[in-house]
């Protein structure tokens, strides 16, 4: 599955000055990782957030958000956000904030 190279673009602009943040390709799309633990991806047109499992319900009540799958299984304490909810900088900045804050929570990876 290719991704949205623009979104792509504008995810590593709301990145520029992050320290510690890796891009890779995973899913089928493109990852941001934090620390060694995913923050936020592009798969598709879509914007897949790492929100955690105590962060999803809240995550799932906004405009546009869905619960992200891998095949038929739930990716639990992941969404995606459909590219209507990611039309200004204001909300993909929001989305890009909340992954990151959700991988700084965890401990990193050696």
């Amino acid at each position: 599955m290719a991704y949205d190279e623009a979104l792509a673009g504008r995810v590593r602009d709301r990145l520029a000055g992050e320290s510690g943040v890796e891009e890779k390709r995973m899913f089928g799309g493109l990852a941001f990782l934090l620390g060694g633990s995913m923050s936020v991806g592009v798969r598709g047109a879509d914007l897949m957030v790492r929100v955690g499992s105590d962060g999803a319900d809240d995550a799932l009540a906004r405009p546009h958000a869905r619960r992200s799958y891998m095949g038929e299984r739930e990716m639990k304490g992941w969404i995606l956000v459909a590219p209507e909810g990611l039309e200004s900088d204001e909300a993909l900045g929001h989305w890009v904030r909340r992954g990151l804050a959700h991988a700084r929570s965890l401990p990193p990876k050696g």
